[in-house]
């Protein structure tokens, strides 16, 4: 049985492709790190993490990718905590609960991250794969927040502005906490630090403002249930 073989089995169970994920990242952080990244092929990291080079590209599109977070399912959790969220649940709140389920991408192995955090200050192709993902959250977020502040005034730059401050606010507590040398047990002292962004978001509306267009409060509202029911077919399987 060849290592590319053992990959492609351990792969076809979402719990088996989460493992093999992660034993590429952490083969990739563990080599760009003694190595060098110019050094480091994607052979070497595919056999480090014992599986082929197939395998590695049914994961990552480059070696450039392979030290990267998840951040499929970083996006996916944000958009299923605005989704799911009961409808009376103050905007601020639910938009400080989304971004924080990112912190867990980067705790979950307090180790890479350390390693990834050296690496992205000096490896510009690193840097600018995790500038492009940051792009990718502050879309989003953008996205989500403009839906429910239709009918606000300015609602599409209150969005805008309220996406960008998450963004920053959670980059620099986490780049905060791995200055200070990544312990898990500082991780809620940094998601505390990056909550006390919540009286700087331009989420609530004026006195005078109208309230919210109802066709929005529907939209949200049929989009929790679509999750809700999502939630129960994922069971069932």
């Amino acid at each position: 049985m060849t290592s590319g073989a053992s990959g492609t089995r351990r792969g076809r169970s979402p719990e088996g492709r989460a493992e093999v994920r992660r034993e590429l990242v952490a083969a990739a952080a563990r080599l760009f790190t003694e190595r060098g990244y110019d050094e480091t092929t994607v052979d070497d990291i595919a056999g480090a993490a014992g599986v082929g080079r197939r395998t590695f590209f049914r994961y990552f599109r480059g070696k450039e990718d392979a030290l990267s977070p998840d951040h499929e399912r970083g996006l996916a959790r944000i958009a299923e905590v605005f989704a799911g969220a009961h409808p009376d649940e103050p905007l601020p709140s639910v938009a400080l609960r989304a971004a924080e389920t990112v912190f867990d991408l980067y705790t979950d192995d307090v180790e890479v991250a350390r390693q990834r955090f050296s690496l992205v200050g000096t490896v510009p192709a690193l840097r600018d794969r995790e500038s492009a993902s940051v792009h990718h959250y502050r879309r989003l977020l953008t996205r989500e927040l403009t839906v429910r502040l239709t009918g606000y005034p300015d609602g599409e730059l209150r969005a805008a502005v309220t996406a960008a401050a998450l963004v920053a606010a959670h980059n620099q507590a986490l780049r905060r906490w791995l200055a200070d040398g990544g312990r898990t047990d500082e991780v809620p002292a940094a998601i505390e630090h990056f909550r006390r962004v919540a009286p700087m978001l331009p989420l609530t509306p004026p006195d005078d403002d109208p309230a919210p267009d109802l066709d929005a409060v529907t939209r949200r509202l049929e989009r929790a249930a679509r999750a809700l029911e999502r939630g129960r077919e994922n069971r069932s399987d």
